[in-house]
């Protein structure tokens, strides 16, 4: 038997034989009931749940497995926690072959794995042939946010930095040409990663970071503008400063897209104090996935839920919000 059959989600046999056989041993889970009683430290608890229906399903440098992972890890790093405990649901189309679950199920443990959290918990469903376009994985994940630790927009302030941790719109592009049959020298591989060690970093040289975010969907400009609304500020960025690989530059420059607004999914942006902002730049530089950490920006008072690009040639253009899909079943 090579294709999952609707019978492995039917609750049978071949149900509890799938999660006995394949992903039971990949992740650890012990037992066979509804829940996972976990152990957690005396501390504030952050939760996030998200889904991931990406096209397709593996592209340069991952696959729907190690992203649903590492994006559910992020969204817990980047509120200030530590991420600790994952469950995931497969949505899986009659169909759908063996060989490649086996890939997805390996990537996404060796994901946990480098992130130090452990998978709990889980569901299986096999829907129709047709209905699933081949497979949709939901992750929720749990952390702690240790002492008064909080990020939220509504604490930046006037004067602080504005970091970004790595070079923007490698997950978008290498989507894209995936899905497409595009190749592009140098060729652009997709940024999936955990952030919580950089984020770890970060904290280790100073405790007060105001605003995190990973810039996923709609880019560095929607995640900017977003926090500008929120904070009712003005977010002024340096286009001189952006680190953008030059594949992904001549890519969007073939395709008219503006890297701005194309998706990542291994960077994060923070807003901090402008006298803590160079040891933070400097801690995330040396980690692995800082190399490319940068000061882009600052915060001003006026004009209030403006995002301001500073261009290279000397000009000052207003940035607003992705609108519609610039490239759509990106994660």
């Amino acid at each position: 038997m090579d294709r999952i059959l609707l019978g492995h989600g039917s609750g049978g046999k071949l149900m509890h034989d799938l999660i006995r056989q394949y992903f039971s041993p990949a992740f650890g889970i012990e037992g066979a009931g509804d829940s996972a009683v976990v152990n957690v430290p005396s501390n504030r608890l952050a939760y996030t749940t998200d889904s991931y229906v990406v096209t397709p399903l593996f592209f340069p440098g991952g696959n729907i497995g190690d992203l649903a992972v590492n994006g559910t890890v992020n969204d817990l790093a980047v509120s200030g926690a530590v991420p600790l405990f994952l469950t995931v649901g497969f949505v899986i189309e009659e169909g759908f072959p063996f060989d490649d679950l086996k890939k997805i199920i390996a990537s996404m443990s060796n994901a946990a794995r480098k992130a130090a959290v452990k998978i709990v918990a889980g569901d299986t469903k096999v829907v129709n042939k047709g209905k699933a376009d081949g497979i949709f994985i939901n992750t929720s994940g749990i952390g702690v946010l240790p002492g008064e630790r909080w990020i939220a927009a509504s604490l930046i302030r006037q004067g602080d930095k504005v970091i970004i941790s790595g070079e923007i719109g490698s997950h978008g592009v290498a989507v894209m040409a995936e899905r497409n049959g595009l190749t592009f020298a140098p060729p652009v591989i997709s940024d999936t990663r955990a952030l919580n060690g950089i984020v770890r970093e970060m904290y280790d040289v100073a405790s007060d970071i105001h605003f995190m975010r990973d810039p996923t969907r709609g880019g560095l400009a929607t995640t900017l503008k977003e926090a500008a609304l929120e904070s009712k500020l003005c977010i002024r960025i340096r286009e001189q400063s952006l680190p953008i690989p030059p594949g992904v530059k001549g890519a969007c420059g073939l395709l008219g897209l503006d890297p701005l607004f194309v998706a990542n999914e291994g960077i994060l942006i923070a807003v901090v104090k402008a006298s803590d902002a160079e040891a933070i730049t400097s801690a995330m530089r040396k980690h692995e996935h800082g190399r490319h950490a940068a000061i882009i920006g600052e915060i001003a008072d006026a004009p209030s839920g403006v995002v301001l690009l500073e261009t290279t040639i000397g000009g000052t253009r207003i940035i607003d919000m992705l609108q519609g899909e610039q490239l759509p079943r990106i994660c």
